[in-house]
């Protein structure tokens, strides 16, 4: 064996070669220092390599600078101060003050401090919301997607004697300085302090109020700290990952950061990934060879009973007896020893042990197999239950291969949603719910799991699924192909990112553009989409669901039209459908409600509740408006007859420039909103007005011919559309009709 002493030597020599390894943790040539940081890890780094030339960063968001000794990230202004490979980062971020202004009694709010940080999330689990004073409160701000969420504390004490009373209770437990958790996935934050009342009430003992981000166990309330902090900055920490997809989707690429003898592990944020070297190996596992395999057992790091009975193997080390001995050579197995004649009867029990696993093994592996098979039969009968053979079927007889129909797999599916995971759940109505799915090659989709579908229409369904498929038309989402293995059809969409119109115009904290020229440019491509089902397609579609919810938004508010659960597929032959009435109440066709007589006009009146929708700003029907106005369709037309029509106008939507379009997109909406299907207009002709408007706009000249006189004659049409006179004289509107229906509430509607 080898000597105490010697054995201590070497331990710590192989822990120092250990140790030099894993300082180079930059690429070959590039700076790994900057003032007080003393390691500046790859795939982070400065600059270009003086070796290679080649960028010493991984990916532009990981591109730093040192500046006057201080390291930075991009052109940022806020100091680095550490950075782990283990995905975190320390950086300095400045605290948001405000103090009592004699002369601005108005002014109760400090400077707002912005932190933008698209790639990397504030940790939730290392920092919290700090606000300190007796006068306080302070928000931290959260913007995503064009849409602020806050969290915050408050703080109010107006004596010494309160404060010393909770002094002994906690650092920070909400009198003279309050803290809260930081939610998860914050990115763009920015952070302010407040004043309740210009520290009228708590003069003497504090007249400024602070707000910040702190690293936990990096602050520490002091009674002092109400007369001013000792610092100006307070360090907090970010979540750093690489790539924009998780680790399913990353492996394979070129770009794939994680080098030989790592793992690659999915960020907590969903979109991203680290990397992290294999048990049993240290260093930098986004380098070539970055991580090493150490020694067990030379320093030590073993549960052998004895160094001469550890060997090392790749990334690990395994105890064994040396010749001669047996038994278990670890600490806790007793060690080895030599043969004695209880050997026979240790070597008997052995052998009966593994005959009883091999026995349970066997059986276990039966079992498996015959769930397998039994799992397997219950996809085939699935898929023969829901059409998947008339699908094949109907597939391979299509002439047109240039828009291929997917039938994907339920494992596909489930890998994609992580087995139908509620917190990827984006939305749910009337004819299923609809999941966000990460498929392979980086495509995000939209899965909608259907409710159960009537086996007599399964031939329908079917031919829905073909149809859709050969849709192809910018503004009507795009159906990938489906999944029949399951006891409900799966329906796969291209993702749409950006939420619904209805969102986009009842917006709570109106922070999207809504103005009226992107509100017309969305109403027209809706439109085009519409005229395209019922006049383009192979067959046409009537959409028969047509509200603001079921218009998506891109990322460019591109409109998109969606949901056809509830669509029906018109036979050549016929222009109108007896069917069991379906849509939501507020958008549903009158006519329609009356004889169950499904026409494309029904879409039509549905789409000019969308115009009106579009015009007011106001939701179709709402229990919270006095009764004359809870049915925004006949409210408005009343508006419109009797020339009051800026009344019902949203707030901001007219100015000078845009009056006439107004105007005439409310006679549209009116020609829409017809009692009678046979008078309106189709959606080919809604189309081609809303873009002649939209001209207008753009050449005012094109337009002189229509002055003042001409739309007096249009308002007219209207009013005598939408209004009648009676024996006295006296007008009323078309809607008189529906005043003795009963309105039924449809819920959600979907």
């Amino acid at each position: 064996m080898m000597a105490p002493k010697a054995t201590k030597i070497l331990q710590l020599t192989v822990a120092l070669l250990i140790a030099l390894a894993g300082a180079d943790q930059a690429l070959p040539g590039c700076r790994t220092t900057c003032g007080n940081v003393s390691q500046i890890p790859y795939p982070f780094g400065i600059g270009r390599s003086s070796l290679t030339r080649e960028n010493c960063f991984f990916e532009k968001a990981l591109e730093l600078t040192c500046r006057n000794g201080k390291l930075y990230r991009g052109n940022g202004k806020v100091q680095i101060v550490n950075i782990t490979l283990n995905g975190k980062m320390d950086m300095l971020w400045g605290v948001s003050k405000v103090c009592r202004n004699d002369s601005d009694q108005s002014r109760r709010r400090g400077i707002e401090f912005s932190l933008r940080t698209p790639a990397f999330p504030i940790s939730s689990e290392d920092n919290k919301f700090v606000s300190v004073g007796c006068d306080t409160y302070g928000y931290l701000n959260n913007y995503r997607n064009g849409k602020k969420s806050s969290t915050g504390c408050l703080t109010r004490c107006n004596s010494r004697e309160s404060l010393l009373t909770m002094l002994g209770h906690g650092n920070c437990i909400g009198i003279g300085c309050c803290q809260v958790d930081i939610p998860h996935g914050m990115k763009n934050i920015s952070v302010q302090a407040f004043s309740f009342n210009n520290f009228n009430s708590s003069l003497g003992i504090n007249n400024c109020s602070y707000s910040f981000v702190v690293k936990n166990g990096n602050y520490a309330f002091k009674l002092g700290d109400l007369n001013g902090l000792p610092f100006e900055k307070a360090p907090f920490v970010v979540d750093w990952a690489v790539g924009k997809d998780m680790c399913s989707v990353s492996k394979g690429r070129l770009d794939y950061a994680c080098k030989s003898n790592s793992d690659c592990v999915d960020s907590a944020t969903g979109y991203a990934y680290r990397c992290k070297c294999k048990d049993g190996y240290v260093g930098n596992p986004y380098l070539t060879y970055g991580c090493q395999d150490f020694s067990e057992c030379k320093t030590g790091k073993h549960n052998c009973e004895s160094v001469d009975y550890c060997h090392e193997i790749p990334g690990s080390f395994i105890c064994s007896c040396p010749k001669g001995l047996f038994g278990n050579a670890t600490k806790e197995g007793g060690g080895c020893r030599r043969k004695d004649r209880n050997d026979v009867f240790t070597k008997v029990a052995i052998g009966v042990g593994v005959g009883l696993i091999a026995l349970f093994m066997g059986t276990s592996w039966s079992f498996l197999m015959y769930q397998k098979r039994k799992v397997l039969k219950l996809k085939e009968k699935f898929f023969q239950q829901n059409g998947g053979m008339l699908l094949k079927q109907q597939l391979s007889t299509r002439n047109d291969s240039s828009q291929p129909t997917t039938i994907f797999t339920a494992e596909q599916l489930k890998k994609a949603t992580n087995d139908f995971d509620e917190s990827l759940i984006i939305g749910k109505g009337g004819y299923g719910t609809v999941f966000k799915g990460f498929l392979t090659h980086n495509n995000v989709v939209a899965i909608k799991k259907s409710k159960i579908v009537d086996q007599s229409q399964v031939e329908q369904f079917i031919n829905e699924v073909i149809v859709l498929s050969q849709i192809n038309h910018r503004n009507v989402v795009k159906l990938l192909g489906c999944c029949l293995e399951t006891e409900v059809p799966l329906l796969v969409y291209e993702f749409v990112n950006n939420g619904t119109l209805f969102d986009y115009v009842h917006n709570e904290f109106k922070t999207v553009n809504v103005s009226w020229k992107n509100r017309l440019r969305i109403a027209i491509e809706a439109a085009e989409a519409l005229s395209y089902l019922h006049s383009a397609a192979s067959i046409p579609i009537i959409h028969r669901d047509v509200k603001t919810a079921n218009i998506l938004l891109d990322d460019t508010y591109t409109a998109k039209v969606s949901d056809f659960g509830a669509s029906r597929l018109v036979p050549l032959d016929q222009f109108e459908l007896a069917t069991i009435v379906q849509g939501t109440f507020g958008y549903l066709d009158p006519e329609y409600m009356q004889t169950s007589q499904l026409t494309e006009k029904s879409d039509v009146y549905s789409f000019g509740v969308v115009l009106v929708e579009l015009l007011t700003g106001e939701k179709p029907f709402s229990l919270d408006r006095p009764e004359e106005k809870r049915s925004l369709t006949i409210h408005f037309l009343s508006c419109l007859k009797q020339d009051r029509l800026f009344e019902v106008l949203q707030m901001g939507i007219m100015d000078e420039e845009n009056q006439q379009e107004i105007m005439e997109v409310a006679i549209l909406s009116a020609k829409c909103l017809r009692l009678s299907g046979e008078e309106r207009p189709s959606m080919k002709e809604v189309a081609m007005e809303l873009e002649r408007i939209r001209r207008m706009e753009k050449h005012p000249w094109d337009n002189k011919s229509q002055n003042f006189e001409e739309t007096e004659y249009l308002l007219h049409e209207a009013r005598s559309t939408h209004g009648r006179g009676d024996s006295s004289g006296h007008q009323n509107t078309g809607f008189d009709t529906m005043r003795d229906v009963e309105l039924i509430d449809f819920g959600g509607g979907r």
